[in-house]
């Protein structure tokens, strides 16, 4: 990595630890390569796709004349794995805000969950969470949320190419989803909890994949910025 490829476009892929938002590992990768690259002042830096900061996971995150191809690698599939806990919802469908309602789960089968997943494969009408970064009447649905108020969140259509469960050891569930552009996996936990008549939110969220970049080759925005120091 040099100067010069920095500037004309590289595509860096950052693990984002727990409880970082996407910008802070954005601004953590600017500082670092500003400094050590001598790179100029409006130098071009950013992530293609947010994650939020009780998840991990694949960040991708491009430099310079690369920040064009953004909106082309959103657009791409993604694949999370996480956990689903049944039993319980919170507001924010995770675990930003506390329970607020419990549900009975001894009627939970396995049978009843490997069932349950085919209402969410292929084309689905989903509402984004309330605590969401989505605008409506020009504030942040988390904005409204934290307000107090009630908005009409209208449904909107995505896809779900793969929904895999992978352990289940109730009340919790893990599952592995592939999944077009603009899913909210919390409403996902949400909505499966109410499939299953009972309740659930996200309790766990890593992305593994955009595309066909995957976190098996990504690393944490300490150890980049420890990379660059240690290759001047």
């Amino acid at each position: 990595m040099t100067k010069e490829t920095l500037l004309e476009g590289q595509v860096l892929l950052i693990d984002k630890p727990l409880t970082w938002s996407s910008f802070q590992a954005v601004n953590k990768l600017k500082y670092a390569l500003k400094r050590h690259y001598d790179l100029p002042k409006k130098f071009k830096i950013g992530h293609a796709g947010t994650l939020d900061p009780l998840a991990t996971g694949l960040l991708i995150i491009c430099t310079g004349k690369f920040t064009k191809r953004i909106t082309e690698i959103q657009a791409q599939a993604k694949e999370y794995t996480g956990t689903i806990t049944v039993g319980a919802t919170t507001p924010s469908y995770d675990l930003e805000t506390e329970v607020d309602a419990t549900f009975p789960t001894e009627h939970i089968t396995e049978a009843l969950i490997q069932e349950t997943i085919k209402q969410f494969l292929g084309e689905i009408d989903q509402k984004p969470p309330v605590f969401s970064a989505i605008k409506k009447d020009g504030k942040r649905l988390y904005e409204h949320a934290r307000a107090g108020e009630e908005v009409e969140i209208k449904a909107r259509k995505t896809t779900i190419h793969e929904f895999e469960i992978t352990r289940i050891a109730l009340p919790e569930i893990d599952f592995r989803i592939k999944c077009s552009k603009g899913t909210y996996i919390r409403s996902i936990a949400y909505d499966f909890g109410l499939a299953l008549q009972s309740g659930g939110h996200l309790t766990a969220l890593r992305r593994t994949k955009i595309g066909n970049y995957s976190v098996e080759n990504a690393t944490s925005p300490e150890d980049f910025v420890k990379n660059i120091s240690n290759a001047i």
